[in-house]
């Protein structure tokens, strides 16, 4: 008996060890959730603030009325209850309770809608930006594309770190940091106190451009072109999500919102630039098998991966790669077909965003990646012959 009591004392103790560990593990993002978030995310745009006195405004007001609606009730029902020897009342309406009863509502609402338009009105005013951006939703990325001020041309796809998708497949993320499955690639950079316009619009399935920090909350979708705007007041960094339910991959389709000095900012653009120039590649190029593979297995990290697996073997419903019939054929059309349109309804998205030398380098890469090795190489220019078709 003593031998059982000692063995599930020391099961709870693990367990409690363990339950320990993983809420240590949980810890505030500055900009971010916060353990045990009860209010609003603190708010850096004047839009979220006013949302947040609207917020505790309306709740208040509500909260009167339901006390006093109730209070009155319960005091009634206890105050002439029949074991004390109530009798009905007998009378007829009252024309000044009536009157009350419409006039004061009406008034509390107006008091309510005020303030409330008028803050709705100032979040759809997007004129005079300083800087346009436009989000683009992809099945499960976002594309940003700088279309007016400082920056314009600019443009980029952010993507869901690597790392944090293989902590959430494997399970392991007692150990996880505070941005797990907030951390992207290319975060979205915009300079503090400048008025940001952003275009939404999505690419396959409707998706949702949302950042609470800021207070804004933008559909985007397909064919259709909405906007938003918001002016942040402080430098930092604050992530929000597509906060519409997008498909399976919904849960890592991250937002990620650099604030920067103004300074840094231009110093930032300026190496975008660059680097850009250097990407900027010529579709004619002839490339190497040697030159291409390297590049391909990047493209595929990035993009791929999460899906069909660092092994390209798949899972579930999605197809391996390794051993493919249309990845190891000599004819490259079927391949690129499949990257620039997508496939299976959707399942496997289009990836047109992408360069062609980047989607020449990903096919390279896969014919030539684990059991393949066709030693078969996808120049540029047969992805740019493809995109018209």
């Amino acid at each position: 008996m003593k031998s059982i009591s000692k063995t599930l004392a020391s099961l709870l103790l693990v367990s409690t060890a363990g339950l320990g560990a993983l809420a240590h593990a949980v810890q505030d993002l500055p900009g971010g959730p916060a353990v045990r978030q009860l209010n609003l995310a603190p708010p850096v745009t004047r839009i979220a603030e006013e949302q947040h006195y609207l917020h505790w405004m309306m709740l208040i007001i509500c909260t009167v009325i339901f006390v006093g609606v109730f209070a009155v009730m319960f005091y009634s029902i206890w105050k002439h209850r029949k074991s004390r020897g109530a009798r009905p009342a007998n009378f007829h309406e009252s024309v000044a309770v009536e009157v009350a009863w419409t006039i004061v509502p009406f008034i509390i609402v107006i008091l309510m809608a005020l303030p409330a338009t008028k803050v709705l009105v100032a979040q759809k005013d997007t004129t005079n930006a300083d800087l346009t951006i436009k989000a683009t939703g992809y099945q499960w990325k976002w594309g940003y594309d700088y279309i007016t001020g400082e920056g314009e041309g600019l443009a980029f796809i952010s993507t869901l770190d690597s790392s944090h998708r293989q902590m959430s497949d494997s399970g392991k993320v007692a150990d996880a940091p505070p941005d797990y499955l907030l951390k992207v690639d290319n975060p979205l950079v915009v300079p503090v106190g400048k008025k940001i316009r952003v275009i939404t619009t999505a690419n396959d399935v409707i998706h949702a451009f949302m950042v609470p920090a800021f207070g804004i909350k933008q559909d985007a979708i397909p064919g259709f072109v909405r906007d938003t705007w918001f002016r942040a007041e402080k430098v930092g960094d604050y992530y929000g999500q597509c906060a519409e339910l997008c498909g399976k991959e919904h849960a890592y389709m991250p937002i990620h919102v650099k604030v920067v000095s103004a300074a840094d900012y231009t110093q930032w653009v300026a190496d975008e630039k660059k680097k850009a120039a250097a990407k900027l590649d010529d579709p004619t190029k002839v490339w190497t098998l040697e030159a291409m593979l390297p590049r391909g297995e990047k493209v595929y990290a990035a993009n791929c991966a999460a899906c069909h697996q660092a092994n390209g073997k798949g899972a579930g419903p999605i197809k391996p790669l390794d051993g493919s019939a249309i990845v190891k054929d000599e004819d490259h059309s079927k391949q690129i077909q499949i990257l620039l349109k997508g496939a299976a309804g959707g399942a496997m998205p289009s990836w047109a965003q992408l360069s062609d030398t980047d989607l020449a380098a990903v096919a390279t890469y896969t014919k030539n990646a684990w059991s393949n090795k066709t030693g078969q190489l996808v120049q540029p220019a047969e992805v740019l012959a493809q995109r018209g078709k």
